[in-house]
């Protein structure tokens, strides 16, 4: 452990991996193996699953003062965990209790001032991570693998971007990714091997604040960066990316391999595998990102590597974005008016919001927001509607969903879309939008069709072809009914 130059991989593992003590046999496993093949892993995992989310109910009902049974709820997922890990009650108390404590007298708090600010918001659900990471060390330490515990808020330090609300600051944070030598000399004293919190950092001031949902893997892209790591390793809850969701498609097939450009098109269009943002943060530097299944070890997963997109035009996956809002904005006014579109845009930029898709006619521009990705307030569409009122006829439309074709070179392919486009004869098309940077097709629809236009358009066109550099096998064919396919 003690070599000059450490070869650094960053291990990040997801919600449902660390919350059961049979994954956690799979992740020593895992963490010898890369150490016996002459790695220096840095473990950065997540919060146990569903405490997040857990979290952000406390979080509300604390203002009602009926927080009570989500905190015995979250406090038994961990109980629950520690005990399948062979702790004893003590034992566990010694691992959680400080966190645990310090949780409860924050959401006391919070009752008592009836008041719930983005700081304290993320102080709160920071909480997750930081118990679930206690729990993981020390089962480590008893699988005979010296651990030593680090406190992400000493390791990542958010920036400013200077456009974005106050929430998104404190609720969706960014860092950076640039080579950090003093951090890299600094864990390279460590004794053991190194574990971390995901979702966490704290900003120049010194508070706590957390990087979004899917915030875990950005954290080990980022620490993967900053270290000049290998490669980083995501393992989850599937063995990969694929080319549908295989709850909504069965036959999805395994991704074998991606470029980085093609692998963020598809988690920015809806893929759950891997956190759109974590991608950029290696892209430049050329660090492949492994996706793996804690679940199925032995599957060979899929590599985001640069040079992967090289090759003829091919269709690569089906994805599907719901919760998407659509703003229209209508006025005979705009035909050749100089900086419509500034206007329009600035007034999105004052609420605070980031358009997704855009789509243009001589007297309608209509816009697409992503819920998840804006941290939409209450007030925050109608403050937009009001500043866009100004200048047009605005319409929103709610409950909708993008379903996008994704590969490379998208154009390429337009002749065999001919059969395809028959699929859409009895949906309401909202919005088309074809990316600038030829990887997608998009077509919102109403979310509730949404599923079924992504099963037709997976058979048609996907289901059977490409090449098996590219395209492995399908979920059914890895484990058969290991998801619920009712959706």
């Amino acid at each position: 452990m003690a070599h000059e130059h450490p070869r650094w991989i960053v291990l990040k593992f997801g919600g449902t991996s660390v919350s059961s003590a049979a994954n956690w046999v799979t992740i020593a496993n895992v963490v010898r193996a890369r150490i016996a093949a002459g790695y220096r892993p840095l473990i950065v995992h997540s919060a146990l699953s569903g405490v997040t989310q857990g979290l952000e109910t406390l979080a509300s009902r604390a203002l009602t003062r009926e927080h009570a049974e989500v905190f015995s709820d979250i406090e038994a997922r961990h109980q629950s965990l520690a005990a399948g890990l062979g702790f004893t009650r003590d034992e566990s108390e010694a691992a959680i209790g400080p966190d645990r404590r310090e949780l409860r007298a924050l959401v006391e708090g919070v009752a008592l001032v009836n008041e719930l600010t983005p700081r304290t918001r993320a102080r709160l659900l920071a909480f997750g991570e930081r118990m679930a990471t206690r729990l993981g060390a020390e089962s480590l330490r008893r699988a005979g693998i010296p651990v030593t515990w680090l406190d992400a808020r000493d390791l990542l330090t958010s920036v400013d971007r200077g456009n974005g609300s106050e929430a998104a600051a404190y609720l969706s944070a960014e860092c950076d990714a640039a080579a950090d030598s003093a951090l890299t000399a600094r864990l390279g004293q460590l004794a053991g091997v190194p574990l971390t919190q995901g979702f966490t950092a704290r900003n120049a001031a010194g508070e706590t604040v957390v990087l979004g949902r899917g915030g875990s893997d950005t954290a080990a892209a980022y620490l993967a960066g900053k270290l000049s790591a290998e490669h980083l390793e995501i393992w989850t809850d599937v063995p990969g990316m694929f080319t549908a969701d295989p709850r909504v498609v069965p036959s999805a097939r395994l991704l074998r391999q991606l470029d980085y450009r093609e692998a963020q098109e598809i988690a920015t269009t809806g893929s759950k595998v891997l956190h759109p943002r974590c991608i950029p943060a290696l892209r430049e530097r050329g660090i492949p990102i492994h996706v793996h299944s804690t679940a199925m070890p032995d599957v060979e997963g899929t590599v985001i590597r640069r040079g992967a997109a090289e090759g003829p035009a091919q269709l690569k996956a089906i994805s599907c974005k719901k919760s998407i809002v659509l703003v229209s904005m209508e006025t005979v006014g705009m035909w050749q008016e100089v900086g419509f579109l500034a206007k329009a845009f600035a007034a999105f930029g004052r609420c605070g919001l980031s358009i997704d898709l855009v789509s243009t006619s001589e007297t309608n521009v209509t816009v697409s927001l992503d819920e998840e990705a804006n941290l939409l307030e209450a007030g925050m569409l109608e403050r937009v509607e009001d500043e866009l009122s100004k200048i047009c006829r605005v319409t929103i439309i709610h409950t909708c969903a993008a379903v996008s074709l994704v590969g490379r070179r998208i154009r390429g392919l337009l002749y065999r879309l001919g059969p395809a486009l028959q699929l859409f004869e009895q949906q309401r098309i909202h919005l088309l939008s074809q990316a600038a940077s030829d990887l997608n097709l998009t077509v919102v629809v109403d979310e509730d069709q949404a599923d079924k236009l992504v099963r037709l358009l997976h058979a048609q066109m996907i289901a059977q072809a490409g090449s098996p550099d590219v395209f492995g096998p399908s979920w059914e064919e890895l484990q058969p009914g290991a998801l619920d396919h009712s959706t």
